[in-house]
């Protein structure tokens, strides 16, 4: 694998289960040796510059794994302890990071009796604690409810905007599409493409469309030569055509209305990143 992160900028990880994703994000956390290559954060060699390394990195495993008996706000100060944070410090800086995941009204709660999704808000702040320049997340929206998940985009791009280094695996693809500028596509441990928002935006990719007279649709869209993509699964009275960047759809919109068409629904059938990612299954196959 060959990629840089930059910061200011969120860069998701993008690729099937086995593919290595969590075993680089282990490798940049500088909890697995590599074998060969070299790894650089911040300018730190993790192997040879652990604590350094571990000073301005905030690590987001998958699974929490904490002290059970202590509750949200202790572990919180413990970790900002562990950091060298002095107490009082410490504690206003769980303060701060439990109402920052809105975990403050279950500060008091042993992490014992926190749901997954509240674990993975802890876990975040744990991650945070000692303002971090780098920050890694592993599936941190495994166990979010919705509200949660649009939670975690905004303090994602807000934690962007600030500067910091973000690097995110996820299989919610459609989450990345509203957080990262960037993705690496990866595949049996190695990376297979690298591709920005914009990129992955000007690509063909499939459009559902729905209007309420189908028939005056079909008309439009066999006139206008747009043939309808019977490869994909979907509702009745939903067409899908390909279309070959953002202009293109837009000149169909046009077309459709310009012919007295009563469009209810026109967008992408997937994201981008999903689109590139089944692209590439197509190409393998």
């Amino acid at each position: 694998m060959d990629f840089v992160a930059e910061p200011g900028e969120v860069t998701a990880l993008i690729g099937p289960n086995g593919s290595g994703k969590t075993t680089l994000l282990l490798m940049f956390a500088s909890l697995l040796r590599p074998d060969r290559g070299t790894i650089e954060i911040c300018g730190l060699d993790p192997i040879t510059d652990t604590s350094a390394v571990r000073a301005v990195l905030g690590w987001m495993p998958d699974t929490l794994g904490t002290w059970e008996s202590l509750t949200a706000r202790e572990i919180v100060t413990a970790m900002g302890r562990l950091y060298g944070i002095a107490p009082a410090g410490a504690r206003r800086r769980a303060e701060d990071l439990l109402r920052t995941v809105n975990l403050e009204d279950l500060a008091d709660a042993p992490a014992r009796t926190l749901s997954r999704g509240q674990q993975q808000r802890l876990s975040l702040a744990r991650a945070l604690v000692h303002h971090p320049r780098v920050l890694l997340l592993d599936e941190p929206a495994s166990g979010l409810d919705p509200g949660g998940r649009i939670e975690l985009r905004i303090l994602l791009r807000r934690l962007a905007a600030a500067g910091l280094t973000v690097v995110v695996s996820s299989h919610v693809l459609a989450d990345l599409d509203e957080t990262a500028d960037r993705a690496v596509f990866v595949a049996e441990g190695r990376t297979v493409r690298t591709q920005t928002i914009a990129e992955a935006g000007a690509q063909a990719r499939r459009f559902t469309v729905r209007a309420l007279d189908p028939e005056a649709l079909d008309a439009v869209l066999e006139r206008k030569g747009r043939k309808l993509d019977t490869s994909v699964e979907k509702r009745p009275g939903d067409r899908v055509i390909v279309v070959e960047n953002e202009s293109d759809a837009a000149g169909v919109l046009h077309d459709l209305v310009s012919a007295g068409v009563s469009v209810s629904s026109f967008g992408p059938s997937t994201g981008a990143w999903e689109q590139t990612y089944l692209s590439m299954q197509e190409e393998s196959l």
